[in-house]
């Protein structure tokens, strides 16, 4: 997995407006407004598939087929990321990790975010399934963690 990408992750923001949440190797974690205790839940994209810019239209048009398919989990609107790296995403309640990690290697992502409650892992797609366990926090991110 590639170093900067790795970073790029592990310091962005997740989740909802009045909601953004990093993920942190310490816990007990702050518990999401979109998933309940012991809840299954992802963090998907469509946007730049293996992590290249792609236009906003082809960003808006695989969103939204991300979308159609996502129906049975009750997406949430959200976003990863700020400023050029800003990509929406949709919140998947419910999902098992299996459908998570199918869909975001359907639409070409480096990584998703699966989580129960507050624990989350950073699902790494672009090879080996890897996964890196974290917790969500509403503090900033630290860098290099």
């Amino acid at each position: 997995m590639n170093a900067e990408l790795r970073a790029a992750f592990l310091a962005s923001a997740y989740g909802r407006a009045g909601e953004r949440l990093h993920l942190t190797p310490a816990g007990p974690g702050a518990s999401p407004d979109w998933a309940a205790a012991g809840q299954r839940w992802a963090i998907l994209t469509a946007w730049n598939p293996g992590a290249q810019p792609t236009s906003a239209d082809l960003n808006r048009a695989r969103q939204a087929q991300l979308a159609a398919g996502a129906q049975p989990w009750a997406p949430l609107p959200g976003w990863n990321g700020e400023g050029a790296w800003r990509e929406d995403t949709l919140i998947l309640r419910g999902v098992p990790l299996p459908e998570a990690v199918r869909l975001g290697c359907l639409f070409g992502q480096a990584a998703v975010v699966w989580g129960v409650g507050r624990r989350a892992a950073l699902v790494w797609l672009d090879g080996p399934v890897l996964t890196q366990r974290r917790w969500l926090t509403r503090e900033p991110a630290r860098v290099g963690r």
